[in-house]
């Protein structure tokens, strides 16, 4: 019974990280120097590498999947008009490149490839490759 409160406050926990980190890259994604789109290139670095870090520190599939549900969840709250009619994502000019919609699709890319990469042994080599001998 402990172990399973602990792993659903994990969870909990990491829904409340992502939620965290999808506001602030929803907002810092439209960010540019000049033509560079730097506030997207850091925020999707950074969603990459906060994923990355609860896959490895937790070695559990389900705590990444509920931060990147976090991140995920708080981009489409946070892309929308809000009830007064403000909008946190402007729509980009015409021709222009959409960080707002790369920036929402790219989460839960990223999320799955995190989520999907295959679990290492101790060793740090693919089971595999352990068995052939590499």
């Amino acid at each position: 019974m402990r172990t399973h409160l602990a792993r659903i406050g994990t969870w909990a926990v990491s829904l409340v990280i992502g939620i965290v980190y999808g506001i602030a890259g929803t907002i810092g994604q439209a960010a540019s120097g000049g033509w560079f789109p730097l506030g997207l290139v850091v925020a999707l670095i950074g969603v990459g590498g906060l994923l990355a870090a609860v896959r490895l520190l937790t070695d559990d599939r389900w705590t990444t999947l509920a931060t990147a549900v976090g991140a995920m969840l708080s981009t489409l709250v946070f892309s929308g008009k809000g009830p007064g009619g403000s909008v946190v994502v402007p729509a980009p000019a015409e021709g222009a490149l959409s960080t707002g919609i790369v920036w929402t699709l790219a989460v839960p890319i990223i999320a799955a490839v995190v989520i999907a990469w295959p679990k290492l042994p101790a060793g740090g080599m693919p089971a595999d490759a352990v068995e052939r001998g590499a």
